[in-house]
């Protein structure tokens, strides 16, 4: 028999044969399957049992187990393919339940928060248009119009900053995000979702104040078991912390092992733009060497506006990284009001004039009158997840896609008949449809 491991250890066992022991938490009956929340002192697992797969000894057994049995139990550790393709099974888990509603609890305190400081939610489109932001778009093809696409957005961007032009002044909304990127243990592929904050007539130190004061008012009533490093926050310059850390992502725990320990800090001062790497790649912005560190609507900070035309890469921006326990979990920026600006960080970033177009829209409004205005997206998938404790972000989605882009539970995504792309104008090349 192999040896006994702890439950916090299981989760590097994922499709080994493994031996844990411990008490039995909960147990609960499911026809033809049993589940079992075993409990030993460094945590809890849910364990599967299918009678027609245990031994002679488990069946005899299985049916006079209670609470607080002691037990022990060989079994092979589910896979996340597993998890995913039976998601409402894997969800009634003690600790998945647990994580939901967590994070039920901290969009709720958000939109209460947000609300009493007279800001106002805003649903933005799902289905908007194809420009060049930076990552890949999910491109949805429109039946009315064949030959022409709506993109699912990035983020509601340019609708926020439209918001400011309309007069809205303080906007919030819990906003879906889409982009075809690859999965990351803090990133979810696919979608996720953003506490999405836009203002006016704010400056960054007032921006980074209010997101400040949300958050530490938030642990302190919802997270009484954590503590918060230091109070204010750090506000630290780019060039300062990578000097120092060698990242601009630093963890300033005292005790890096803490799960209860949160070491929030401000990181600003950053160069408006990075020079463009094979591994961070802005798509759209043709062959040129800059890269917007942030992203294009990103506001040069004033007294560096001279350096765009000579130095740009001197250029710094009024951008802001909100970083936990070594993790970016938020970012924003002052954005650019003035189209002349605007235009000039099109120019560096390598736009054609064709994608320029592409913004005639913001171009237009900004002619009647924009604010000066900023904002903040905090991630809220991985700050929900530091916050529970969670090493992957996927244990505090409800239906999350696996790290290679897909959901076991519904088949997504699958082929569709022949009809419905005939429907569409498409055709797929080298591939035979039913």
């Amino acid at each position: 028999m192999s040896k006994r491991i702890y439950i916090d250890d299981a989760i590097k066992k994922v499709g080994d044969e493994v031996l844990l022991k411990g008490w039995v938490h909960v147990r609960r009956n499911m026809g033809k399957i049993a589940f079992i929340d075993l409990r030993d002192m460094t945590g809890l697992m849910q364990v599967v049992l299918v009678p027609g797969e245990l031994d002679d000894a488990g069946k005899e057994v299985l049916p006079r187990i209670r609470p607080e049995f002691v037990v022990a139990i060989t079994g092979r550790q589910a896979s996340e393919e597993l998890r995913l393709k039976y998601r409402y099974l894997d969800l009634r888990h003690e600790r998945m339940a647990k994580n939901i509603k967590l994070r039920s609890d901290v969009i709720r305190y958000v939109v209460d928060f947000l609300t009493d400081h007279n800001f106002t939610y805003i649903q933005t489109p799902m289905l908007s248009k194809s420009t060049p932001e930076g990552a890949r778009d999910y491109l949805v093809p429109s039946r009315v119009h064949q030959g022409k696409f709506f993109a699912l957005p990035q983020s509601p961007q340019q609708y926020k900053q439209l918001l400011m032009v309309a007069g809205m002044e303080r906007y919030f909304q819990i906003a879906p995000c889409f982009r075809d990127e690859d999965a990351r243990a803090d990133r979810s592929p696919g979608e996720f979702y953003q506490i999405d904050m836009e203002m006016s007539f704010m400056s960054q130190a007032e921006i980074l104040d209010l997101t400040e004061d949300m958050f530490t008012s938030m642990i302190k009533k919802l997270f009484t078991d954590k503590k918060i490093t230091n109070e204010p926050w750090p506000r630290l310059k780019y060039a300062e912390v990578m000097k120092k850390y060698g990242t601009d992502k630093p963890d300033l725990r005292k005790d890096k092992n803490d799960l209860n320990e949160l070491a929030f800090a401000w990181i600003v001062d950053f160069p408006l733009f990075n020079k463009q790497t094979k591994e961070d790649f802005f798509f759209g912005s043709g062959k040129s060497q800059w890269a917007p560190s942030h992203h294009m609507f990103t506001a040069p900070k004033e007294e560096d506006v001279h350096l765009l035309d000579k130095e740009p890469g001197k250029a710094h921006a009024y951008q802001h990284d909100l970083v936990l326990n070594g993790l970016e979990v938020g970012g924003g920026s002052i954005r650019i009001h003035n189209p002349k600006v605007q235009e000039k960080i099109w120019d560096l970033i390598g736009f054609s004039n064709e994608q320029k177009k592409q913004f005639a829209h913001l171009i237009e409004a900004f002619k009647y009158g924009v604010p000066p205005h900023g904002g903040i997206a905090p991630g809220l998938d991985r700050l929900v997840s530091i916050l529970a404790g969670e090493k992957n972000i996927r244990e505090v989605i409800a239906f999350p896609l696996t790290g290679d882009v897909r959901d076991p539970l519904m088949g997504a995504p699958s082929e569709v008949d022949k009809e419905q792309l005939n429907e569409l104008g498409i055709e797929l090349k080298n591939k035979k449809l039913k």
